[in-house]
């Protein structure tokens, strides 16, 4: 158990970026794998295998989907999810919670979605990719994590927090987008069938139910519903996390008068060995268990599945491209690679710099501008959420262009963005060693 009242708070943020900056190497593997396969002799066969159909046909009832979108809208529903849990940590528990402190990473994520969806549009307004401009607002939380962690603790811990929290809020920004800019036609027939199945998941809570395989139930009939809506299906794994509860089942004063009462049970047989009342100790286990929250324990659960095995597939089955110069030399390719590239640094620096002259924010003296800055390049790695909207806001004749734009984009950003801070961090020792 943690010795003070704060590793409560810090040993789960440990957790999360350790978990993240391995799964941003594993991500980046199948990524590779991919591209190389996709512009290999096996390209096609590589390529088709996305597009088999897989589902259910009984009569002329038909469900049916491509693996691909198995895996994009069934698959990513965890991913969904495992972010509204994350949302809801920060806001209640992280650094969300302290208004001034928030702000600078509210306003940056804010002006690192709207200056590059701006910049996109001024590249594509009137042609066939307009309704692209989603792609370059998100942030890819793995690969930025991933980046930060090859410093070490050498790289300011504000620069860290604000980064993490930064992708949050623009998560929640592409969870909108995804949600209002690229549903279909909307049955509210079935969205009433959804706000139904909503409101008795926050009964079962209520009323204390914990078995997780009724939650699993009630949750995949309430995203058959939505996907029938025409909302998009994943939008289900947000609205669930976001109501999962953050209060612990046993309180700490309660988990510790069980776990004291252990002591008294174990007893010393005649041969030596200690043994204690199975009854006690079960209530002991689940008191153990209980005294986390849920969205912490479901957070523990699906965070190493997300990131080791939903993330990576994801990106085996949609970074896939074969590499075309003369995709690199269109308007997409040019609109997606500024939208990351310059759209997302500049936006965050200046919406920050706004929000800390007028007071709406604080910055902490050791997040200096360039730190902030160096930051907002790494911003510029899209990654997962681009790929996600590209194939939802793009017809398939443009993917391809979109996909070398993220990649380039990416790629790019994140070179630059650590060289920006090797650079800052080799001055700032040759600075305390008294040398400039």
């Amino acid at each position: 158990m943690p010795k003070e009242y704060i590793d409560w708070l810090t040993q789960p943020i440990t957790r999360f970026l350790r978990i993240e900056a391995a799964a941003g190497s594993v991500l980046l593997f199948f990524t590779i794998l991919a591209l190389v396969l996709s512009n290999s002799p096996w390209a096609e066969t590589f390529l088709s295998l996305w597009d088999t159909p897989v589902g259910i046909t009984a009569g002329s009832v038909e469900f049916e989907r491509s693996l691909r979108e198995w895996i994009n809208d069934g698959l990513m529903t965890l991913f969904f999810f495992l972010v509204a849990l994350e949302i809801k940590r920060e806001i209640v528990l992280g650094e969300l919670k302290k208004p001034r402190l928030a702000m600078l990473s509210i306003t940056g994520a804010v002006g690192g979605m709207l200056i590059p969806a701006s910049l996109y549009l001024a590249f594509q307004l009137g042609q066939p990719g307009q309704n692209g401009w989603g792609i370059v607002m998100a942030t890819d939380t793995a690969f930025v994590i991933a980046c930060l962690t090859l410093f070490g603790p050498r790289i300011p811990k504000s620069l860290r927090v604000f980064i993490l929290s930064l992708a949050i809020i623009d998560d929640i920004g592409a969870i909108v987008v995804v949600a209002v800019g690229y549903g279909e036609d909307i049955h509210f027939r079935y969205i009433g069938l959804a706000v139904i199945g909503f409101v008795v998941v926050k009964i079962m809570a209520v009323l204390g139910i914990r078995n997780i395989a009724v939650y699993l139930l009630v949750g995949g009939l309430i995203w058959l519903a939505v996907d029938a809506s025409g909302v998009h299906p994943t939008v289900t794994g947000v609205i669930l996390g976001l109501l999962t509860p953050t209060e612990r089942w046993v309180s700490e004063a309660r988990l510790l008068t069980i776990m004291e009462c252990v002591v008294p049970s174990t007893s010393v047989s005649q041969q030596g060995v200690f043994s204690i009342d199975r009854k006690v100790l079960k209530t002991a286990e689940a008191a153990a268990r209980e005294g986390l929250s849920p969205v912490e324990r479901l957070e523990m659960l699906l965070h190493p599945w997300v990131g080791f095995v939903v993330m990576p597939l994801f990106a085996f089955a949609n970074a896939g491209v074969p590499i075309s110069f003369s995709d690199m030399s269109g308007s997409l390719y040019m609109a997606v690679f500024a939208g990351l590239v310059v759209g997302k640094p500049v936006g965050i620096v200046l919406f920050s710099g706004l929000a800390v002259c007028t007071g709406l924010a604080i910055r902490p003296p050791d997040l200096r501008w360039p730190y902030l800055f160096a930051g907002g390049m790494l911003a510029g790695i899209g990654f997962t959420m681009s790929l996600f909207i590209a194939h939802l806001a793009l017809s398939p004749a443009l993917v391809n262009a979109a996909k070398l734009g993220i990649l380039s984009a990416s790629l790019f950003s994140a070179l630059m963005g650590i060289a920006l801070l090797s650079w800052l961090l080799k001055r700032d020792d040759l600075h305390n060693q008294g040398e400039i």
